[in-house]
Formats: structure tokens, C-alpha cells, sequence
């Protein structure tokens, strides 16, 4: 993986991880589009300026981390913030009627769960 804020993986576990953490993140980045776009659909405006994203992040991000089980620990923590993040959504959404952004944090939800199963899983 590149350097910078995504997680930099050496030694025998670089081939397989380099490619989960390529799956998660093109995922993510996928859904950040569908959340801009719902947002919009609502009648809102997206958060849509790298700076922005910085000022509103709640998940940290890992610097210098090479060994692959400190990665995916790194990973499994975002995703538990993550989850909780969208739980409160889902919770609003469902307070407001809002049934559309309550299934799309609701499908998230069930697939990122599966996620930190798996992350776990991979831990031991």
C-alpha cells in the first residue's frame, strides 16, 4: 500500500493484506459517495473538501504502522467507531421517518459487522 495515512504492510503477510485493505477502502470510498448523494437527495450539502473531512473525523488515523496484526487491529478499531457512528444515524434516521437513510445505514451496518467478524476472525 502507499504511504501516507493508509497502512503500509511489510513482510509475509504483505500480499495478502495489501489486497483485503484494497478491497476496504475502495468500499469505503464507494460509500462515501452514496452517503454525498443521499445527502443531496435530502436537500443537503456534503462535506466535500479534504479539510473538511479532517475537522469532522472521529476516527484517528495510524501512523508508521508496518506490522501486519497492528494493521489490521488499526483497521478493526476504525470499523468499531464506524459502526457506532452509523448506529447513531440509523437511530435518527428512524426518529425523523427517514426510512431511506435508515436501510442505507442498516445495510452498512450489517456488512461492516461482518467485516470486524472477519478482522477478528483473522486475529485469532
Amino acid at each position: 500500500m502507499t504511504q501516507g495515512s493508509r497502512k503500509v504492510v511489510k513482510g509475509p503477510q504483505f500480499f495478502e493484506l495489501h489486497t483485503k485493505f484494497e478491497e476496504l477502502y475502495t468500499d469505503l470510498l464507494t460509500k462515501v459517495d452514496d452517503v454525498a448523494e443521499r445527502i443531496l437527495t435530502l436537500g443537503h450539502q456534503p462535506a466535500h473538501v479534504y479539510s473538511d473531512y479532517v475537522s469532522l473525523a472521529v476516527i484517528g488515523e495510524d501512523k508508521d504502522v508496518r506490522d501486519g496484526e497492528a494493521c489490521v487491529r488499526g483497521v478493526l478499531k476504525g470499523y468499531q467507531t464506524l459502526i457506532e457512528l452509523q448506529r447513531e444515524v440509523l437511530a435518527l434516521a428512524s426518529d425523523a421517518d427517514d426510512e431511506g437513510t435508515a436501510a442505507q445505514a442498516g445495510d452498512y451496518i450489517r456488512e461492516q459487522e461482518k467485516t470486524v467478524w472477519m478482522l477478528n476472525a483473522y486475529l485469532g
